[in-house]
């Protein structure tokens, strides 16, 4: 089996960390990173001591994950393996992708010991085939109930998918001070703990989905 170069390494942390970054779920966590070449660096270092044995690392990143495990949920850590899959197998052959991945599922048990005292719970191909644990009625201008016209929030642990059949409507993030339109084009993901508002634009068909898991791949 063929051990990734230093290339190749670099090329992985960076796919990974740029899929991490646009991701629903786990971007709002590493929002805390205020220099990202230094973190892409000293997580290049780390991958490299992990798979080529080269020492480089010098940290403990048991230490540096706890002191952001208030941010953090169990189900993280397979979205963190799922996306570290996706990068590992874009650059690597087969065999040595393999290999990665089961240094990073190893990495991310030892994580979710630590933190929340609880091994990882693997995602079977079922679960995979995400269906949304609750849908709402079709709703139009004339039949949405007022409340989910005013400012609310999604539950943690919980994303929304609006999905508009016809027509639009307005979305306000009340977090972060951005507005956007949903039509059947572009259906709108709510993270959890998210703080939004709809906007009356005109005349529309709309549902909602419920999901318990990031339902991004869906959209």
């Amino acid at each position: 089996m063929q051990i990734p170069t230093e290339h190749q390494i670099s090329l992985i942390v960076r796919t990974f960390y740029n899929r991490v970054r646009s991701d629903a779920d786990l971007g709002p966590v590493f929002a805390v990173v205020n220099d990202w070449e230094e973190h892409i660096t000293r997580l290049t270092e780390f991958w490299s001591s992990v798979a080529a044995m080269t020492g480089k690392y010098k940290g403990n990143p048991v230490a540096m994950h706890l002191i952001h495990a208030e941010r953090m949920r169990p189900g993280m850590f397979v979205r963190w393996l799922e996306l570290w899959t996706e990068a590992t197998n874009a650059v690597l052959l087969p065999e040595t992708a393999r290999m990665m991945q089961a240094k990073a599922s190893r990495i991310a048990t030892r994580l979710s010991m630590a933190i929340f005292s609880k091994a990882l719970t693997p995602v079977s191909n079922e679960c995979r085939q995400q269906r949304p644990f609750r849908r709402s009625a079709d709703f139009s201008e004339a039949t949405i109930p007022e409340q989910l016209l005013r400012p609310q929030s999604t539950d943690q642990g919980t994303w929304l998918v609006v999905r508009v059949g016809s027509g639009a409507i307005g979305y306000r993030d009340l977090d972060r001070g951005m507005k956007s339109v949903v039509d059947h084009e572009r259906p709108q993901m709510v993270p959890p703990g998210t703080r939004y508002q709809f906007e009356l634009i005109g005349p529309f068909e709309i549902r909602f989905e419920f999901f318990d898991r990031n339902p991004s791949s869906l959209l």
